[in-house]
């Protein structure tokens, strides 16, 4: 969605809730942390806001009890008490009054794990994806945060899955329409830890004129204006732009074939590096 005004805040999966019920030393500096420095601490900074109203969707989960009480009592551990989870479990859930009244009236908007495709599934074309389409949009302080699940969604093209086969391999990975909030860019998350780099490999592939951008557990992105990245949390993330591939026989081949890419470009960016879309600069 260009020109934006709103940010989007795309996590990895797993971030820091601040729940340890142990306080060894280790768990006393991550608590710390996670008040002062945490993906979660820096969603709240980002509402501008000392009264924020959070709306928590829980529809891509399974459990989507138990994540929603996860994140009342981690927003309770930063002393944030108005937060709601919007019970969006059925088609035509998220074009009720009371949901997208709700939406319109908070100040940020979190996209919980699960399945992708249920998210879409269930608010593609409602009037509660349409008012977070618009405040994303219009106003400059709206945020809309996904973890895992929540994040992967929040792209025109997402990816929904892959079959066990070769790497590098075409016909391996699956990718659908997500929710459209940005543009030319496909989200993978737990990229190191479950080793999701050739599924991405595959992905931009098949849609080179896209940047394609790992994500690690309990570390995120923080997009302006749908055009600057910055780098946010205690893990890695990495950029894979194909942009400048010299080579890409995916059109030319058959599921099965094993692709060929010259010249695709990586950054691996740690907490704090910002990388501009358009130019591909960090800074």
């Amino acid at each position: 969605m260009k020109n934006a005004k709103g940010k989007l805040l795309i996590i990895g999966g797993h971030e820091d809730k601040g729940d340890y019920e142990t306080l060894t030393e280790e768990d006393l500096q991550r608590k710390n942390m996670f008040a002062s420095e945490g993906v979660l601490k820096r969603f709240l900074t980002e509402l501008h806001n000392d009264r924020p109203r959070i709306e928590v969707i829980t529809s891509a989960s399974m459990i989507p009890e138990e994540v929603g009480e996860m994140y009342l009592d981690a927003f309770k551990n930063l002393n944030v008490p108005d937060v709601g989870i919007m019970d969006i479990k059925e088609d035509g859930d998220a074009n009720d009054p009371d949901m997208v009244e709700r939406l319109r009236l908070a100040h940020g908007v979190m996209l919980s794990g699960g399945d992708q495709r249920r998210l879409v599934q269930l608010f593609s074309g409602s009037k509660a994806l349409r008012v977070i389409q618009e405040r994303y949009r219009d106003e400059d302080n709206f945020l809309v945060a996904g973890t895992s699940a929540g994040a992967m969604c929040m792209s025109q093209v997402m990816i929904t899955g892959n079959i066990e086969g070769s790497p590098l391999m075409k016909g391996t990975v699956q990718t659908g329409t997500g929710l459209g909030l940005l543009d030319r860019v496909i989200i993978d998350t737990h990229f190191v830890n479950r080793h999701r780099f050739a599924r991405l490999m595959e992905a931009i592939a098949a849609f080179p004129d896209h940047v394609g951008v790992g994500l690690g557990e309990d570390t995120s992105i923080l997009i302006t204006a749908n055009s600057k990245i910055e780098t946010i949390g205690s893990g890695l993330v990495v950029i894979c732009d194909g942009r400048e591939l010299t080579k890409n026989n995916y059109s030319d081949i058959i599921n099965g074939d094993l692709l060929s890419l010259q010249r695709i470009i990586m950054h691996i960016l740690p907490k704090g590096e910002v990388y501009e879309l358009e130019g591909g600069k960090i800074f």
